[in-house]
This record gives structure tokens, C-alpha cells and sequence, in this order.
């Protein structure tokens, strides 16, 4: 079942929240998952009057979600699936929203040696150790960078060392922390599930770890039933200098430094 929440209080059983007022927004759970929307959407919610609905999934699942016409806006970091998607007729516009990166994560004892490595030596040196690795195998954006540094180093995962977890991030995390076992993922949602879990940032800092975050309009002339209107609402907030400031600050006061990086510069 896919997971959807509202960042508005419940509202009362005789109530509803009229079509045109609800924005169906498809999301990849990292933004979820470190608390970013739970910072910035309230504001928006309370001063445009819409609802927004959220619909946390894998990147992939976004995209299947859009194609059916089930979400009037995403945020997404599938660059490739993105343009594709856009070229498709899909979406009408694809903004940039901010970025992080990507980190390889595994035990302190690092089996395979990958502590300091560029991400694709250090790929390497898991397979010729066949250390455990964990992948989120889920068509999420994780998943695609993943298998894109896979295809990049030359090497294949293989059995029994690979791990397919089939699962968000957070659950994903915690499996690799039970099995001593490497993974990647996004900066934001390990800093956020950092506690209790034993693992450490052994590769980060490498440019093909980047990870772009994009905020995209889905086409109303595809569904007619989109909310064009609350969508471009949520999208130029979202891309407001007030919103895009507070992107930059989020993480700060907790983790010391920002989750995510501000795609537009004030």
C-alpha cells in the first residue's frame, strides 16, 4: 500500500476537502524521510488554503503514479527517468529544487577497505571481497544511481553477497545495519536515521554522487482532472526565496549542517 499523509490536521468526518482544493503531490520517500516536508508545507498550506497529499514512494513509483495521472506535481531524483518523462508528455516543466548526494555507508571494521575510495574503486572492492551489500532494489532514484555506478565500475553484482532489501531507505538502512553490510544512500535520510545505527559514512564527497532533486508539473492535457492551478501554486512556492532558504536551513539546527542544498542562490 502506498504511503500518503496530509501535513494539515485531520480534518473532521463530515468535512471534506473540496477537489479543487487538494494537491496530490508524489514524492520520493528521501525527502520524506528527512523531515524536509514536515518543515516547509505547513507555511504553504495555511496560506494558499489547498491541501496537500502526499504520496511517498520510490522515484520509479512517482513516475508510475504521474503516468496514471494520480499526482498533479513530484519532486523526484531520477534525472534520466525525469527527462524522459518530460519528453513523453508527462509533465510540462521540470525545475531544478536543490540537491545533496549520495554516500556509500557500511560497518567501522569496512571489510572490503573502501574507507577514503572514489565510489567506483570502492564498488570494485566490494565485489573482488564479495563483502555483503544491500540495495534498496526498489526502482527508487537510490536504486537507479546505484545501478548506474555498478554499470560505470564494470562490475556486476552478484549472489550471495547482494542483497535486495525491496524497501525504502530507512528500512533499508537498518538491514544493512543487522547484516554489517554496505549500502547507499542519500545524506539526508541517514543523518535522520542516524541513531540507533552503527554505520558509517565510508565514501562520500565523490561528484558522481551527486544527487539532484527536481520539482515537475504533471500535464493536464493528459488527465483533465489534474489541479493544474494548485500545482503551479505549490511549484512557485516551492521555488520562492522564503521556501529555498528554508531548504537550506533545514538539518541546521539539529544535525549542524543542511540536508539539502537550495537549487537557486539569494
Amino acid at each position: 500500500m502506498l504511503a500518503s499523509f496530509s501535513l494539515l490536521t485531520v480534518l473532521p468526518l463530515c468535512a471534506q476537502t473540496p477537489a479543487d482544493r487538494e494537491i496530490v503531490l508524489a514524492t520520493t520517500t528521501s525527502v520524506r524521510d528527512a523531515g524536509l516536508l514536515e518543515a516547509i508545507l505547513p507555511a504553504f498550506e495555511r496560506e494558499s488554503g489547498y491541501r496537500v497529499k502526499v504520496i511517498a514512494v520510490g522515484s520509479g513509483q512517482a513516475l508510475a503514479l504521474g503516468r496514471q495521472g494520480e499526482a498533479d506535481i513530484l519532486i523526484l531524483h531520477a534525472p534520466e527517468e525525469e527527462l524522459e518523462f518530460v519528453q513523453q508528455g508527462y509533465a510540462t516543466s521540470r525545475d531544478a529544487l536543490m540537491h545533496n548526494e549520495f554516500v556509500l555507508v557500511g560497518a567501522g571494521n569496512d571489510p572490503a577497505g573502501v574507507r577514503g575510495l572514489g565510489a567506483i574503486a570502492a564498488l570494485q572492492a566490494i565485489v573482488a571481497y564479495e563483502a555483503l551489500f544491500v540495495s534498496r532494489a526498489d526502482r527508487s532514484g537510490t536504486h537507479v544511481k546505484e545501478r548506474g555506478l555498478w554499470q560505470l565500475a564494470g562490475v556486476g553484482p552478484g549472489r550471495p553477497w547482494y542483497r535486495e532489501s525491496g524497501q525504502g531507505m530507512s528500512a533499508t538502512l537498518q538491514i544493512a545495519n543487522q547484516l554489517g553490510a554496505y549500502t547507499l544512500t542519500d545524506i539526508g535520510t541517514l543523518l535522520s536515521h542516524k541513531y540507533p545505527l552503527d554505520l558509517e559514512i565510508l565514501v562520500e564527497g565523490d561528484t558522481l554522487l551527486a544527487n539532484p532533486y527536481h520539482v515537475l508539473l504533471a500535464n493536464p492535457a493528459r488527465f483533465e482532472w489534474l489541479n493544474e492551478e494548485g500545482a503551479r501554486a505549490l511549484r512557485d512556492y516551492l521555488l520562492s526565496e522564503e521556501t529555498q532558504r528554508a531548504i537550506g536551513a533545514h538539518g541546521w539546527e539539529k544535525f549542524g549542517r543542511s540536508l539539502f542544498v537550495p537549487a537557486v542562490s539569494f
